[in-house]
């Protein structure tokens, strides 16, 4: 009886199966790809904490300047005005056009220089860069556009609220600075502050940043336009406005 249970007992134990290779290399493969996974997650963080200090940086740096220019402004404004002088501002070297009427009945002529300014539709705006040749085709369209100089407000303005950049051909909503950055990371752009910095003050990549810049839509003004087909300064709406042109825009954005 003893030796029949024994047997039994020895007859009974099963041998565990062996993992199959196939299986084990499997694992091996997958345990590799989340080891290289998670390295690149940590590389990302660690680059993407590393920006956002150069971001911030930057941002105080540009901040400084625009104050330093304001009171520098003031400073020679009191200054000219305590000898009995005017004192005259630097030119303007950046515009904000904005199309005000449609082309029905138009000459080709200003039809294409409306296209190569990109104002395809009404109330579209876009920043033009005041040169020789620039000025020549806004006189060219004056009876169909507003235009003027827009101040710090309403370049930030501008392009933290109705900006769009122009990403493959395609119309995508800046709503992450790695949209900025992958396109225009090359030309050192890599934030919204960077490009109201290049388009403010005109700096070298300003053509990449402008054309990076889908044309803004604006809505129509609140109280609507006095009338488009005068002037601005015979009380009318088109043409140049100066300074005049941020009231215009605060009631379009």
């Amino acid at each position: 009886l003893c030796s029949f249970s024994c047997k039994m007992a020895k007859g009974g134990e099963k041998k565990q199966p062996s993992v199959p290779e196939t299986l084990l290399k499997k694992r091996k493969c997958v345990r590799k790809l989340r080891e290289k996974q998670q390295k690149s997650r940590d590389g990302q963080r660690k680059r993407r904490a590393d920006l956002r200090k150069v971001i911030y940086k930057r941002a105080q740096g540009y901040d400084k300047q625009y104050k330093q220019a304001e009171k520098d402004d003031t400073r020679l404004h009191r200054e000219a005005r305590k000898f009995g002088n005017y004192f005259v501002r630097d030119e303007a070297k950046v515009a904000f056009v904005i199309r005000i009427r449609g082309i029905n009945g138009v000459s080709p002529k200003v039809r294409k220089v409306l296209q190569l300014l990109r104002l395809r539709q009404i109330h579209n705006g876009v920043f033009v860069k005041l040169n020789k040749a620039s000025l020549s085709m806004l006189r060219l369209v004056e009876p169909y556009i507003a235009w003027g100089y827009p101040n710090l407000k309403t370049v930030r303005g501008l392009i933290y609220k109705r900006g769009y950049g122009k990403v493959n051909h395609d119309r995508i909503a800046l709503t992450d600075n790695a949209i900025i950055e992958g396109t225009l990371g090359k030309t050192g752009i890599v934030c919204m502050e960077d490009l109201v910095h290049e388009i403010l003050t005109v700096g070298p990549n300003f053509r990449a940043a402008n054309n990076f810049l889908w044309p803004f839509k604006l809505s129509s003004p609140r109280g609507g336009f006095r009338n488009i087909t005068n002037h601005f300064v015979e009380g009318g709406d088109c043409g140049n406005r100066e300074d005049y042109l941020n009231r215009l825009v605060k009631q379009m954005n």
